[in-house]
């Protein structure tokens, strides 16, 4: 089979193949990409710029139905949250579009001692290379694409294997939104010709979106040849309840935080850290709640969730599962599949020189732990090698802002799920990587920071 395919998770069936991109058509596509950068960053104004973004932004909205199931068969998100993946992807570039010239303008710096002025001029710095995982094939691209974009860096996109036409579609969308065909380009490149692409001096950054094992490839690769990169990979998020007057929708928090996506994403709630008092009762609830959840056809409406990614997604976590119980962990309900479609698994009992204790279940398995106060919950939650995102639920004020500035992630969510927003900053810490995506601080990674002093 080629490197690109379309392959339906839930059936098997190979719909189409795409060839892999010849090592001289990259290195044309680098020299495209370079030679686009001096047009769109200094031919255009910001503002041009924010426009054909709006543009792309719209068109993602009024291609929602089209985009939401093309994703359907190359990954298995059911089309409703498809769907939601192109509209939220429509309001990042709309955001982009919005505030490209305030989050481009000048910075003043207030002189110690001396005349005249000083500030800093945000620029561009040129060719980026993109590459981008499976599980939000709209989303990843928008919030690495949309603001460097604007900002005048020119993109060269490597998407998924498994996401050929999703890539091909959004390449389409810029070109009809009137981007410039070589200030986006995407490439069906192999991992072989990713290190060229990264070693070449054209290029100057590198957004990846991944598993740790290829964020630790791209750094060194990247840091060999002094490029500035940005690494989202993955996480064991902590769900930690700590005290509630209402269990049956810190619960309902704790379903929706563990089955975002099916489970495949890297910042769902994984691992759910419980205190004795309410532990019987959030385990007994969480698990009825989870079991009444049943896998389908995503491309059906009202698909609660659909199948892994790919047999060999299913297999590894499949494997996963097998490994924690031989070890002692509790398979309190699921852990068996039909195909690509795996049961919702619960497991307890999860001690320290279990594996699945350091491992990230990128699927529908959650972990639930029993502590017997705040200080053990944040002890539990921090012993991990991630650190993405984590949800704490408190009715006590006090508490949910002290076990926040404790806990060691990007980000904390006080009694909410999916409450992420286009101007909120996503990224980690720890193995989770660095750097941020989204809001300003996304769109301040891959820019000349250039100060201008002026002595009068």
């Amino acid at each position: 089979m080629a490197d690109y395919a379309v392959v339906d998770p839930a059936t098997g069936e190979t719909i189409k193949e795409y060839p892999t991109i010849s090592d001289g058509d990259l290195d044309a596509a680098i020299g495209r990409a370079y030679a686009a950068h001096e047009g769109w960053s200094k031919g255009k104004t910001v503002a041009e710029r924010a426009e054909l973004i709006r543009k792309v932004g719209d068109l993602h909205n009024e291609r929602k139905d089209e985009l939401g199931a093309i994703i359907a068969r190359e990954m298995g998100k059911p089309i409703e949250q498809a769907v939601g993946e192109v509209e939220f992807s429509a309001a990042i570039y709309h955001y982009y579009a919005d505030n490209a010239e305030s989050l481009l303008k000048d910075e003043p710096i207030e002189l110690l001692e001396g005349e005249g002025s000083a500030f800093i001029r945000r620029s561009s710095v040129g060719v980026l290379l993109g590459i981008m995982p499976w599980n939000y094939p709209y989303y990843q691209v928008a919030r690495f694409a949309g603001p460097n974009l604007v900002i005048g860096n020119t993109v060269l996109l490597k998407h998924a294997p498994q996401c050929p036409e999703s890539a091909a579609a959004i390449e389409q969308i810029y070109q009809d939104a009137g981007v410039p065909a070589d200030a986006y380009i995407n490439i069906y490149a192999t991992n072989d010709q990713i290190s060229t692409v990264i070693a070449d001096p054209r290029v100057q950054g590198v957004s990846l979106t991944g598993s740790g094992r290829a964020g630790a490839a791209v750094a060194e690769q990247a840091g060999r040849h002094l490029k500035k990169v940005v690494l989202e990979l993955g996480g064991s998020d902590p769900f930690l309840v700590l005290a509630t007057d209402d269990l049956d929708a810190v619960v309902e928090n704790a379903v929706g935080g563990r089955m975002e996506n099916g489970g495949q994403a890297c910042n769902a709630a994984k691992r759910f850290i419980v205190v004795d008092s309410l532990y019987d009762e959030f385990l007994e609830r969480f698990t009825a709640a989870l079991k009444a959840l049943e896998p389908s056809d995503p491309k059906v409406e009202g698909a609660s969730y659909g199948p892994l990614s790919s047999t060999a997604a299913a297999d590894r976590l499949e494997e996963q599962v097998k490994k924690a119980t031989e070890s002692g962990a509790e398979l309190v309900t699921g852990g068996s599949r039909d195909g690509n479609f795996f049961k919702t698994t619960v497991l307890t009992g999860i001690t320290p020189d279990n594996p699945a204790y350091k491992e990230e279940f990128f699927g529908p398995v959650a972990s639930v732990y029993k502590v017997s106060d705040e200080d053990e919950a944040v002890t539990l939650a921090n012993d991990t090698d991630f650190g993405l995102g984590s949800y704490v639920f408190t009715n006590d004020k006090d508490q949910a802002l002290r076990v926040a500035d404790k806990i060691e992630a990007g980000m904390v969510f006080v009694n909410a799920v999916g409450a992420e927003g286009v101007e909120l900053p996503f990224g980690g810490v720890k193995q989770s990587g660095f750097g941020r995506e989204l809001g300003r601080f996304g769109a301040d990674e891959f820019v000349n920071k250039k100060l201008i002093r002026v002595v009068a």
